[in-house]
């Protein structure tokens, strides 16, 4: 069985990627609120780059990413280490 829960809430986007994604999508919004585009067709894309842009680098999840098997998210190995010894010792 699938989990969706786990499908929409893990953190898979980080490092490059994620500064990549962020820059993208504010140049985007940028680029939109300042009127620079006259096509409506491309303000359209602009707009949902943009917004998947800034979303993915909030959340740090992409849902693509998720089902391809792809994560450019470090793990603090300090946080699983002691998230494991407090187990442990319980």
């Amino acid at each position: 069985m699938v989990d969706l829960k786990g499908m929409f809430t893990n953190e898979n986007v980080g490092g490059l990627d994620l500064l990549i994604r962020a820059f993208l999508g504010t140049f985007a919004l940028t680029t939109l609120a300042a009127g620079i585009l006259n096509d409506s067709k491309l303000k359209w894309v602009l707009a949902i780059i943009g917004f998947a842009g800034v979303f993915t680098s909030l959340t740090r999840h992409c849902t693509p990413y998720n089902l391809l098997g792809i994560n450019t998210a470090e793990k603090n190995e300090s946080i699983c280490q002691i998230t494991e010894e407090a187990e442990n010792e319980e």
